[in-house]
């Protein structure tokens, strides 16, 4: 797990004392990468929690890290948390709480990923998030321009922004903050290596070939501008956060509504009957 996201994960569970609900089914998404999974278990040790892993590749090193070995199964024992892969979310509408720790500034369509946790939460469910914010690493934005590299990393959305998408996917009474964040390095190299730990370039207009050795020297040496009075280089962070409830869907008032069971229930239930 990324050394950011396992500190992002720390702080967002420290929102989940905002909502008293008490989900049965937990959905994670990204779990293997975002984190959160031992304070998610911490605080819903009743519950159910199921991960979802968008790419292949983390899903089936996820499958195989929740694998219970031979002596375990003979004991009895059933894996700390089920995984499965987008195509296999079947029971959509059935859980209390969607997870996205770090997770939705390295989806390539985010009104599609927010659409599909809209999908997997039941009525009156929530969701709690973080990605990156668009003022992330912006002082690499000048140092790429001026040397004609393209762009470091991709226009991430807008806090604002991101809560419209939130209400436009169907989502109720979001709310966003954010924070900043100033890290800082002895060493380009020290830099470099950590950036790599945090994942690839995902903009769609990145450079398409392999750089070699000669840029990355250039790189080690541009990245020498970073440096500050007290000697280290700096890199600034900007993390946005956001919960949001699945609401009951509107219903279009006609001189004849048809409503379903699971419909009239949550009515009830909001209503607090």
């Amino acid at each position: 797990m990324p050394w950011l996201h396992a500190e992002v994960a720390c702080r967002l569970a420290e929102r989940l004392a905002i909502v008293k609900l008490q989900p049965a089914r937990v959905l994670q998404w990204s779990g293997l990468l975002g984190g959160g999974a031992e304070q998610l278990r911490l605080a819903y040790p009743r519950a159910e929690h199921v991960d979802v892993e968008p790419e292949q590749a983390l899903w089936q090193r996820a499958q195989d890290l929740c694998k219970v070995s031979w002596w375990q199964a003979a004991l009895g024992r059933a894996p700390m948390r089920q995984v499965l892969a987008p195509g296999d979310l079947n029971r959509c509408g059935e859980f209390g709480l969607v997870w996205a720790n770090m997770a939705l500034h390295a989806m390539p369509e985010p009104p599609a990923t927010l659409a599909a946790w809209h999908a997997a939460l039941q009525v009156d469910g929530f969701l709690m998030f973080s990605c990156l914010g668009p003022d992330s690493f912006v002082e690499l934005n000048p140092l790429f321009s001026r040397k004609g590299w393209g762009r470091p990393g991709p226009q991430w959305w807008d806090m604002h922004d991101m809560g419209d998408l939130l209400v436009a996917a169907g989502f109720a009474d979001p709310v966003m903050d954010q924070e900043r964040i100033q890290l800082t390095w002895a060493q380009p190299a020290d830099l470099l290596r950590d950036l790599r730990l945090l994942g690839g370039n995902v903009a769609p207009d990145r450079f398409a070939g392999c750089r070699g050795k000669t840029w990355h020297q250039a790189l080690l040496v541009e990245l020498e501008s970073l440096r500050k009075p007290d000697g280290r280089l700096h890199l600034s962070l900007e993390i946005v956060y956001g919960h949001a409830f699945k609401a009951l869907p509107k219903i279009r008032v006609s001189p004849e509504t048809s409503l379903s069971l699971e419909q009239m229930r949550a009515m009830v239930r909001r209503s607090g009957a």
